[in-house]
């Protein structure tokens, strides 16, 4: 009966698509596994054979994993991507969400060239403004000063204003959906706006909310271009300029670069692997309702 149904709901076009996903998936899964395997493994084998499984006394060690550890300084790096990636996360979560509900809700003069700016500014490429944002903050004194707070600030404000479009447009989405008739049903109980959008509006879109953050905060712990920018001392480090350092110091050492990306990426993986619900709940429901 299973075995009937499934063959009537296999049509050409899901066979081709599934056959397509999965090709995809191997593509993606596959380096992310060769670069695990050769992390274990001796560095001088890595060339004669680097596709196979290390095995203890087959060339399996963890010296790649204790040398990293040992010459770069992985807990300062982690807490200033941890610091510049949180503080990005609450701020766009915070001030996107607050705008999207205002011109989904709001008719103000305006409102129009608002909207308008706001899907202009996910057309522009970081590269196009960081001269003008490191001038700026030069000139604010926040920029090139040694001070690693000031620096980590002069990282987050660019990440900010570079995430916000985005987190707008996909609350947007969402709020839409959300009945009017919740926030009516508040007002005439007494709530003041902060409370409705607390309240109802929060709740009601916590899979977006949940899909915006998320995305902030990979998106800034990835950003290599601005970090690299900004931030030009060694106690300023992120973990995405150490792998840079490591990959340019470690020359043929690709076991010693293999320990440092696994190092990297899976606090990313496992954010991921945790949370991916509610970036494809979020997402769909963005879409669907929006």
């Amino acid at each position: 009966m299973n075995g009937r149904g499934l063959k009537r709901n296999l049509t050409p076009a899901k066979a081709v698509s599934y056959l397509v996903l999965i090709a995809w998936a191997v593509t993606t899964i596959y380096p992310f596994l060769w670069v695990v395997l050769n992390s274990f493994r001796e560095k001088g084998l890595i060339r004669q054979d680097s596709f196979s499984i290390p095995l203890p006394g087959g060339g399996f060690t963890l010296d790649n994993y204790r040398t990293a550890m040992d010459r770069f300084d992985f807990g300062n790096a982690y807490l200033n991507s941890l610091l510049v990636s949180i503080s990005v996360t609450l701020v766009v979560v915070v001030l996107a969400g607050l705008a999207a509900y205002a011109l989904v809700r709001y008719q103000f003069r305006g409102k129009g060239v608002v909207y308008s700016l706001v899907m202009a500014g996910m057309m522009f490429p970081v590269f196009s403004t960081i001269i003008p944002v490191f001038r700026m903050e030069v000139a604010w004194g926040i920029a090139s000063t040694g001070n690693r707070w000031l620096s980590l600030l002069a990282v987050i404000l660019p990440q900010i204003a570079g995430n916000l479009c985005f987190a707008m447009i996909v609350l947007m989405g969402f709020i839409r959906s959300v009945p009017i008739e919740l926030e009516e049903s508040a007002y005439l109980d007494g709530c003041s706006v902060f409370q409705v959008y607390f309240h109802i509006i929060m709740p009601a879109a916590r899979s977006s909310f949940a899909t915006v953050a998320i995305f902030s905060f990979l998106w800034s712990y990835n950003d290599l271009f601005t970090q690299n920018f900004f931030l030009r001392f060694p106690k300023e480090k992120t973990i995405t300029l150490l792998l840079n350092e490591i990959s340019s110091q470690a020359g043929v050492n690709y076991g010693l670069m293999a320990a440092a990306v696994v190092l990297i990426v899976i606090p990313v993986l496992i954010v991921y692997v945790l949370l991916q619900k509610h970036i494809i709940r979020g997402l769909t429901a963005g879409a669907i309702k929006g």
